[in-house]
C-alpha cells in the first residue's frame, strides 16, 4: 500500500488493533503522528569493531554470524534465559545473553548474518558477554537498530524501540509530502535545513553533526511559531484604541513624597514607564514582574491613583480574598497619605464587601451600585468582579495580580467589561519569570522588573534540617517566640488525595500545639476552612493573639505579617524552588532579622543540592532559572493557565535560540503584518492558535 500523511497507524503492515490501541495511547493515530514522534534520547553504536577488539563498557556494534543458539530455564521463576554465540569474520566469539525472549531461537537461528549492537560486559567464567544487545539481521538496506546513531523513543511497556522504529521507516515513505512553512529567507538568515531532512535525519541521523542540525531546525520551528503567535498577539492589540490617562504630575509627586518610605529607582522606572504607557492611544499590555517584597503594591497604587484623579476606573483582580483584602488595606494607608482629596475605593469578593468611606457600612448591593455608577474610582477583588451582576462605569486600566493563578478566559472576561473600548492592562506576578520562559509565555507583553529590595531589608538566613536537628529548631522557634516574635510553619501535601494539604497541617497542628509547644497560642489555616474562618485566623494571627500560625501553601501569597520572623517547611523537598522562595518571602518583611528553616527527611543528592541553592541564592530569578530547569513550565506555571502549548522536541530553557525566533517573528511582521504573502503560515498560525485555546 502507499502510505500518505494522513493514512491511520491501524492500516500499516504488523500493525493490529492492539498495537494501534497502544500508538494511540502515545498520541499517535496517523503517519505523520509517527513522523512528529521525536526521540528523546539516542544510544551511539556507530562505533564497529572487531570481537578481539572489545573492551567492556565500550558502546559498540560487533557483526557475524549466529553459531548457536538456544533457550533454558531460569532458577527464577517464570523467565528463560536465550544463550547464543556470535562468531565475526576472522573467527573470534562472543556469548549474547537474552532474557524472556524464546522466540528468538527462530528468528536468527544458526547461520543467521547479525549485527549486535551493545555494551560488553564480563559474565561467566569471567569472560565478555553482551547482555541484551540489540540485534538485527543485516540485509542490503540500511540499519536502524545497530551500528549507528539509535533513536529511543517514550513508549509503554507493551511497545518495543524495535517497534516504533520500525514504523516510523515505513511511515518515512511518506516524508515527501511534508510541506516546507517557514520561509527562505529566514531559513537562510538563521542557517536552517529543510523540513524533511529535519525529519529524516532526527530519527535515522546520518551522523552527530546531521543530528545537531535536525535539532536546531525543528526546535527552531516549534519556538518560531510561539513567537510568531506572540507578534499577532501583540500587532492585534496595537490596532485597538484605548482612551488616554493623562499624566497628574502635581498630584502624584504630592503621592510620593508623602509615602513613609522611599522609591526604589526599580519603583520609579516602572511607574514612569507605566504612566507614559497609559498616556498612549493604544492599549498598555505589559507585565511588572517583581521578587516577593520588591514592592509591586505601590506601583500599582501609583497607576490607579493616577487613573481615578482622570475621573476614571482602576480595577485590580487579586487570586484570592486575603490576597484581595491586603490590597484593600493597603491602598486605603497608601492613599490616605495622599492629603488630597478622597478616592473612594472598592473592595469586593465573595464574602467580603467594603468601601473607603469612614464611619460607615455598606451593603453588598450598594457596593456593586458604587462601582456601576463609578462612584469607586479604585476597586480590589477577586473572581467576584467578572459576576455578571458587576458592571463599571468606565475602566481604563485593568490590574491581574499573579496572572499566571487565572485562566485566560477569566482574564479576557475581566478586560472586556467595559464599553468595546479596550482599557489599559496591567499583570503583576511575584514569581520571578527566567527570560526565556517571559519571551515565550508573556511574549506578547511589555516587561517591567523589580529587581530592587528596599534598603532596610535583610536577606532572610535560611538553613537545612533533617530530623536529627529538629529539636534544635523548635528551641530557637521558643526563644523568638518568647521575645513577642511569630512563626509560620508551611505544610505539604502528604497523599494526593488530600489535594489541599489539610491532613498534613492538621496533624502537625495537634503536635506543635499538645506536645511541643502548649504553651503558646497555635493556629491552623487551610484551603478548607470558611472563607470568614480564614479571615479571623488571618487576623488573629497579623494582630498577634496567634503566635504560630500552621498553615498549607494558601499562604504562598498574600499573608503579610511584618512580626512573623521565622518560617519553618516541612517535607521541603516536597515544593519547587520558586514556591520555598515564595514561602520564604513571608517573613523578612521587618527591620528583624528572620530565618527559614527547611526540614527535610531526605538525604539524596538531587535534594541536598536543591535546597542548598535556596540556601545560598536570595535572587528569585537565579532560583526561578534553576527551577525551570529541573520541573519545567508545566509545573511552575501550568501549560493550560498559560496558553503554552506542549513542546515536542524544544526547551524553554534555550534562551538564545529563543531569542533568535523572537527576531525572526519580528522580522516577519515588520516585512508583511498581515501575513499575506505567506498564506501557508498564516493558515497554519491559525491552526496554532486553534489548538492553544483547545489545551
Amino acid at each position: 500500500m502507499t502510505v500518505h500523511l494522513t493514512t491511520p497507524v491501524s492500516e500499516l503492515w504488523k500493525v493490529g488493533k492492539v498495537t494501534a490501541e497502544r500508538l494511540k495511547n502515545l498520541g499517535i493515530e496517523t503517519v505523520l503522528d509517527l513522523l512528529l514522534y521525536y526521540p528523546f534520547r539516542y544510544d551511539d553504536f556507530s562505533q564497529t569493531v572487531a570481537i578481539k577488539d572489545l573492551r567492556p563498557d565500550m558502546a559498540v556494534t560487533v557483526k557475524g554470524e549466529i553459531t548457536h543458539i538456544a533457550n533454558k530455564k531460569s532458577p527464577r521463576k517464570r523467565t528463560s534465559i536465550t544463550e547464543a554465540t556470535v562468531q565475526d569474520d576472522i573467527g573470534d566469539t562472543i556469548s549474547c545473553v537474552w532474557f524472556n525472549q524464546p522466540y528468538l531461537t527462530q528468528n536468527i537461528p544458526p547461520g543467521t548474518q547479525i549485527a549486535l549492537s551493545g555494551t560488553p560486559e564480563f559474565g561467566y567464567h569471567n569472560t565478555l558477554q553482551f547482555t541484551s544487545p540489540q540485534y538485527e539481521k543485516i540485509f542490503s538496506q540500511k540499519s536502524i537498530h545497530t551500528g549507528r546513531l539509535v533513536p529511543i523513543y517514550g513508549s509503554t511497556s507493551n511497545l518495543t524501540q524495535k517497534q516504533i522504529r520500525f514504523l516510523i521507516q515505513t511511515a518515512m515513505e511518506a516524508v515527501s509530502e511534508i510541506t516546507e512553512w517557514i520561509p527562505e529567507k529566514t531559513r537562510k538568515d538563521f542557517k536552517l535545513i529543510g523540513r524533511q531532512e529535519a525529519l529524516k535525519e532526527i530519527h535515522f541521523p546520518t551522523d552527530t553533526p546531521s543530528l545537531q542540525q535536525a535539532e536546531q531546525r525543528l526546535k527552531f520551528e516549534e519556538l518560531f511559531l510561539l513567537q510568531l503567535r506572540s507578534q499577532h498577539i501583540r500587532n492585534q492589540s496595537q490596532k485597538r484604541a484605548a482612551k488616554k490617562i493623562l499624566f497628574h504630575e502635581k498630584e502624584i509627586k504630592k503621592f510620593v513624597t508623602s509615602l513613609p518610605f522611599e522609591l526604589t529607582q526599580d519603583q520609579r522606572k516602572s511607574s514612569w514607564t507605566i504612566i507614559q504607557d497609559c498616556e498612549k492611544e493604544t492599549p498598555m499590555n505589559r507585565l511588572l514582574e517583581g521578587d516577593v517584597g520588591s514592592g509591586k503594591t505601590v506601583v500599582a497604587a501609583l497607576a490607579m491613583l493616577n487613573c481615578a484623579l482622570s475621573n476614571a476606573q482602576a480595577v485590580l483582580m487579586a487570586p484570592t480574598e486575603i490576597v484581595a483584602r491586603q490590597h484593600f488595606q493597603s491602598f486605603t494607608e497608601l492613599l490616605s497619605n495622599k492629603k488630597s482629596s478622597d478616592v473612594p475605593i472598592a473592595l469586593l469578593t465573595r464574602s467580603e464587601h467594603r468601601l473607603s468611606v469612614k464611619n460607615k457600612a455598606f451593603t453588598k448591593q450598594e457596593v456593586i451600585d458604587a462601582i456601576g455608577d463609578g462612584t469607586a474610582k479604585i476597586i480590589i477583588g477577586t473572581h467576584a468582579l467578572i459576576q455578571e451582576s458587576v458592571s463599571f462605569s468606565d475602566i481604563r486600566l485593568t490590574i491581574i495580580d499573579e496572572q499566571h493563578r487565572f485562566g485566560v478566559d477569566q482574564r479576557k472576561t475581566l478586560k472586556n467589561k467595559t464599553d468595546g473600548i479596550p482599557p489599559h492592562f496591567l499583570s503583576m506576578t511575584a514569581t520571578p519569570i527566567p527570560r526565556s520562559l517571559a519571551l515565550t509565555v508573556y511574549g506578547d507583553l511589555d516587561i517591567s522588573v523589580i529587581k530592587e529590595m528596599p534598603k532596610d531589608r535583610k536577606p532572610v538566613i535560611t538553613s537545612v534540617v533533617h530530623p536529627g536537628d529538629q529539636n534544635t529548631t523548635y528551641e530557637f522557634i521558643r526563644a523568638n517566640t518568647k521575645n513577642g516574635k511569630q512563626t509560620f510553619v508551611i505544610c505539604p501535601l502528604i497523599e494526593e488525595s488530600d489535594t489541599l494539604g489539610v491532613t498534613s497541617a492538621t496533624q502537625e497542628y495537634e503536635k506543635l500545639s499538645k506536645e511541643i509547644f502548649p504553651e503558646y497560642t497555635v493556629g491552623l489555616l487551610h484551603g478548607k476552612l470558611k472563607p470568614i474562618d480564614k479571615q479571623k485566623i488571618q487576623e488573629k494571627f497579623a494582630s498577634g493573639v496567634i503566635d504560630i500560625l500552621v498553615a498549607t501553601s494558601v499562604v504562598e501569597v498574600g499573608v503579610n505579617v511584618p512580626n512573623a520572623t521565622i518560617m519553618m517547611i516541612e517535607g521541603s523537598e516536597r515544593f519547587g524552588l520558586s514556591q520555598l522562595h515564595q514561602f520564604r518571602g513571608r517573613v523578612g518583611r521587618g527591620k528583624d532579622q528572620s530565618h527559614c528553616f527547611l526540614l527535610t527527611e531526605s538525604y539524596s543528592p538531587e535534594t541536598k543540592n536543591r535546597l542548598q541553592a535556596l540556601v545560598q541564592t536570595h535572587n528569585g530569578f537565579e532560583l526561578s532559572q534553576i527551577d525551570l530547569e529541573q520541573r519545567g513550565p508545566g509545573d511552575l506555571y501550568g501549560n493550560r493557565q498559560s496558553g503554552l502549548p506542549t513542546l515536542r522536541i524544544a526547551s524553554l530553557t534555550d534562551t538564545h535560540l529563543i531569542e533568535q525566533t523572537q527576531k525572526a517573528a519580528q522580522q516577519l511582521f515588520k516585512q508583511d503584518p498581515t501575513l499575506r504573502k505567506f498564506k501557508k503560515l498564516k493558515n497554519l498560525l491559525e491552526e496554532f492558535e486553534k489548538k492553544v485555546h483547545l489545551e
